[in-house]
């Protein structure tokens, strides 16, 4: 049976840190999605990462642990989400049965070094032989930073590459609404 786990974003700061956990409702696509999932019987959940507004990899990595991965997880990032869920891959040698990336992240475009550090690793391209399907989602608006980002992803781990309009960097501010059917049918019709 088809698990999901949706791993957030970095926020830009503490105070702008969204709760994607399960009692907060935000302004985001990630609690409608996980509530859309579970309508159609998919065990989703949406892990609050430690401290999102400056990311330490391993901090995340113990917090993910937390959490049931095998061959028919589908795993989905955010931003710094797919940074982490790329490395994670690459280090644990997980075999999953889907990877889907939204709006990926792996340039510091703010000169923080505490985000050089959690971007700086090479992709293991190895992951592609690990997981039954990867898509990328990208749009026609994304930031410089997503564009240069997507590429690298892209280049290494290959995959489909879905790009919408008027989508900028998949956050509520961008998009204009809470949901997402088009991430949610990418879930739903992953092949059993």
């Amino acid at each position: 049976m088809t698990n999901c786990i949706i791993v957030h974003g970095c926020s830009g700061s503490k105070e702008s840190t969204l709760d994607f956990s399960e009692g907060t409702e935000v302004q985001h696509w990630i609690p409608w999605t996980r509530q859309k999932l579970r309508e159609n019987s998919i065990n989703t959940q949406t892990p609050l990462m430690p401290e999102p507004w400056a990311p330490v990899y391993e901090k995340f990595r113990q917090e993910f642990k937390k959490y049931k991965v095998d061959e028919n997880t589908v795993l989905v990032g955010h931003s710094c989400g797919c940074a982490f869920l790329t490395r994670w891959l690459g280090e644990s040698k997980q075999k999953i049965k889907k990877l889907i990336l939204v709006a990926p992240w792996k340039v510091n475009t703010r000169n923080e070094s505490f985000r050089d550090e959690f971007y700086a690793f090479n992709i293991d391209e190895t992951i592609k032989s690990r997981v039954g399907e990867i898509v990328m989602f990208t749009s026609d608006n994304e930031r410089e930073g997503g564009l240069e980002s997507l590429k690298i992803y892209h280049q290494a781990l290959g995959g489909r590459i879905i790009t919408l309009p008027s989508h900028g960097h998949y956050i509520f501010e961008d998009m204009g609404t809470q949901e997402f059917s088009e991430l949610l049918q990418e879930i739903i019709n992953t092949e059993v």
